[in-house]
């Protein structure tokens, strides 16, 4: 996508085009900071003239629009220095300038791609680039990134390893340019193309003489109808080539296979060539959509990450789209962009243009993804619907680029009670854990959003008139009242369409902006409590918190923030103690989990029926384990530790970020710190990271340099020391030579191509022990009682979460996301 944002002279902020000093920044790049003072004056810079003339100064505005530089020099021509800033301002024009550079360095940081599934390398790039003037000169340097505009050339020139230098050559003076290797060589290096294809490319360049190479050799990863749309623009039509005719040419087939093939369509023409080529192992289903993107310039959409137009979908059947194998992915009156494994078959081609009476514009994508997006938009075959189908009865909410506003409908309506229902239960199906549905303007659609494996990922677009009506819906199934948009509400939806499987969702209504609620659901579909061993628990640690649940009486804290996990945690340790000898109540907001043997209440604020009131009552009732499943003020935490005090288990949870944090949370909350540490058995916090997808993780043997920076991060705040920690780890966890292995994220199927699939618990332990109690009862600190808590032996988190690194579960970049 592209990156417009600038910067003015020694200012970080965006300027109004045309005006002041405007410099661009490299796309997916920003400015982090600057090295050396900025002048108020304006930037200190070099101007070189095309006379062969170099004039030092302050530049004090650089107007791409006028084309001109004001510029203050030190010097007079023929005259002696003077001091900076005290001569007269001069207005240059570009024709007169060769080039301009600013002396003042700077730093650039990569940015993630504002779009998901667009891959990048992690880190800025350096390159190449050779710069030729038309007077004959050249520069040549390497760069972290340039921006090109009709004006000129803007460089980013490494002056060092992290320092940046800026640097600007109008259009008149730029006789050509060229960034890195050449395309064809580099793509011929990296053995991405075969030099027959790169041949055929540049042939058809010499012939158009304007167009760039990679024009001809697109590779691209459409994921958005802006991106595709430009791609298409950029097509130009498509020849009547024959897909087998091309791979000859490419030297990818022999012509003998050619005609072995055509030999067996002839005996059943509804078989593809390009199928029957692959079936007799001639070639690759990648290597044929390669040569299609390459020689026809056919843009590639992937589509697990494109959110097709439901208007689009609506265009053809499923019927259709099931015969074809093909699915629509935006349009417009006129055309509509068609995703198929094959844009050559032109009898499919014709068959879609009269069924929709548009214009056809095929693009490549994959069988797999084709039948997965089917699947996804149409249904299985005699299903009751689908999610596309369902928003397109909603109104013509994309039938262009822009949305467009449809009548009102109201919360019965029936194809929005087959909405709200279809969101649910694709969510239960795909294993989200949360559903957002999220309004940001009056004319525009809203987002469903669904959270997975702890990360958010687009469902769909409602539309703008079905926005009130969807949110109305959920309150009546939530039992809410629809009249209250101002403030907060909270309920739950007992789903009854899943059956035989029972699901509970827990919903928020929230008020934003401009009159408009979103809304947030948490799916709590009647989980199974997992067995201690089950849950990631470090050997050390599941040793001794099975030791702390096996005490007769105490109080056992489960910490970490909303969605780290808490609650499986915490019925772990109930299916530890739940047995036949034991009489376990809970009390719980809401009851997420179930267990036999457990007598489980569910609180009910409503009636009064409070943590702390139940707690009460719970005393009387002759428990030997109690579980409140959240302490959250001062009267549920003097119960919890009232009911421990009286020969009671009790476990809880709180919302802090550590372990040791919820000590002190508590003595703040105003309890007694003798009374509590008597009490106080141990305290877990926890964090959940993703975990990495075991089919496609990429194993190395880690260097020098990444065990060094592992055991700094593993040591940092302790009084460990690194030698010994890495010596620990290559016994521990070493290959028997010493050598340490590292795992990356790759891309699969089974993972989406995200390198991730599921999610693990990170730990950590903080045991009672008496030192600990000491410093309780003196009101110690955190980082007091962190640092006796260490020297005992505890493990924090990232600790935990640096362990897990080495066993290849996960990776350093999600520990340390999740311990900031």
């Amino acid at each position: 996508m592209p990156n417009d944002h600038s910067i003015p002279v020694g200012v970080l902020a965006r300027p109004v085009p045309g005006q002041g000093f405007c410099w661009p920044v490299p796309h997916h790049h920003r400015i982090t900071g600057a090295l050396g003072g900025g002048d108020s004056r304006g930037e200190r810079g070099m101007l070189a003239m095309r006379n062969g003339n170099n004039i030092l100064g302050n530049v004090l505005k650089l107007d791409t629009t006028a084309r001109v530089v004001e510029f203050q020099p030190d010097v007079r021509p023929g005259a002696s220095a003077v001091k900076p800033g005290t001569m007269a301002r001069q207005t240059i024009g570009f024709a007169e300038i060769k080039s301009l550079y600013l002396t003042r360095t700077i730093k650039l940081e990569r940015l993630s791609p504002l779009v998901e599934g667009i891959e990048m390398t992690p880190g800025s790039v350096r390159q190449k680039c050779t710069v030729r003037y038309t007077d004959g000169g050249s520069l040549e340097s390497d760069t972290i990134g340039m921006v090109e505009r009709n004006e000129g050339l803007f460089l980013f020139i490494c002056n060092d390893a992290d320092n940046i230098v800026r640097w600007f050559m109008p259009t008149e003076s730029i006789a050509s340019w060229q960034m890195g290797e050449p395309l064809g060589k580099t793509l011929e290096d990296r053995k991405i193309l075969l030099p027959a294809v790169i041949t055929a490319g540049l042939e058809k360049q010499q012939q158009l003489r304007t167009t760039k190479l990679g024009d001809y050799l697109m590779q691209q990863n459409i994921i958005t109808p802006e991106l595709l749309d430009a791609a298409l623009k950029k097509q130009n039509g498509m020849r009547h080539l024959r897909l087998g005719d091309m791979l000859v040419q490419s030297n990818l087939i022999s012509a003998g296979q050619l005609e072995q093939a055509l030999a067996t369509q002839t005996r059943d023409r509804k078989i593809p060539l390009g199928e029957i080529l692959v079936g007799m192992g001639a070639i690759s289903p990648e290597t044929i959509r390669r040569v299609l993107v390459e020689k026809l310039g056919v843009p590639l959409v992937n589509l697990r990450k494109f959110q097709c137009q439901p208007n689009a979908i609506k265009a053809i059947s499923a019927e259709l789209a099931r015969k074809h194998a093909v699915v629509p992915l935006y349009g417009t009156a006129t055309r509509i962009a068609m995703a198929m494994e094959n844009p050559l078959d032109w009898k499919v081609l014709q068959e879609l243009e009269f069924y929709c009476n548009r214009k056809i514009d095929p693009v490549v994508a994959t069988r797999d993804d084709l039948a997965r997006a089917i699947q996804q938009y149409y249904g299985s075959p005699g299903a009751q619907g689908n999610i596309s189908e369902i928003v397109a009865e909603l109104g013509d909410t994309e039938s262009t680029m822009e949305p467009m506003a449809g009548e009102v409908v109201t919360e019965s309506d029936n194809t929005l009670v087959r909405l709200v229902n279809k969101i649910i239960l694709d969510a239960i199906e795909q294993e989200a854990s949360d559903i957002h549905i999220e309004s940001t303007a009056a004319d525009k659609p809203s987002k469903v959003r669904f959270r997975k494996d702890g990360v958010m990922e687009l469902y769909t677009l409602v539309p703008p008139n079905f926005r009130a009506a969807v949110v109305s819906r959920i309150k009546i199934m939530g039992e809410l009242d629809i009249s209250e948009r101002r403030r907060p509400q909270d309920g739950k939806i007992k789903f009854e369409e899943c059956r035989p499987a029972r699901a509970e969702l827990r919903v928020l209504t929230m008020p934003t902006a401009n009159g408009l609620e979103n809304v947030v659901m948490r799916i709590l579909a009647a989980p199974k409590a997992l067995s201690m061993e089950k849950i990631g628990l470090a050997p050390c640690i599941l040793a001794d918190l099975q030791r702390l649940a096996d005490k007769p009486h105490g109080l056992l804290f489960v910490c970490g923030p909303t969605g780290s996990g808490k609650t499986t945690t915490l019925h772990s340790l109930l299916a530890h103690v739940n047995t036949p000898e034991r009489k376990v109540w809970t009390v719980e907001d809401p009851i997420e989990i179930t267990q036999d043997g457990l007598c489980q209440v569910q609180v009910n604020s409503k009636i009064g029926l409070t943590f702390a009131e139940i707690l009460r009552s719970f005393v009387r009732a002759d428990p030997d384990v109690l579980m409140v499943g959240e302490t959250r003020d001062a009267d549920t935490a003097s119960t919890v530790i009232a009911a421990s005090l009286t020969g009671h288990l009790v476990l809880s949870t709180m919302h802090t970020n550590s372990a040791v944090e919820s000590v002190v949370r508590l003595l703040d909350l105003g309890m007694d710190p003798f009374t509590f540490a008597d009490v106080m058995l141990g305290i877990v916090g926890q964090r959940l990271v993703r975990r990495l997808c075991t089919n496609c993780r990429a194993p190395h043997v880690a260097s020098t340099a990444e065990v060094a920076a592992l055991a700094s991060e593993y040591c940092a705040d302790t009084t460990l020391q690194s030698a010994e920690v890495i010596a620990d780890w290559r016994v521990r966890h070493g290959d028997g030579r010493g050598s340490l292995t590292l795992h990356t994220a790759g891309g699969c199927e089974q993972c989406g191509k995200s390198g991730y699939a599921g999610r693990l618990g990170l730990h950590e332990l903080l045991v009672g022990s008496e030192m600990v109690k000491r410093k309780i009862h003196a009101r110690a600190n955190v980082a007091d009682l962190t640092q006796v808590a260490m020297n005992e032996g505890m493990r924090s988190i990232k600790q935990d979460g640096i362990e897990k690194v080495l066993l290849g579960h996960t990776d350093m970049k999600q520990v340390l996301a999740s311990c900031q």
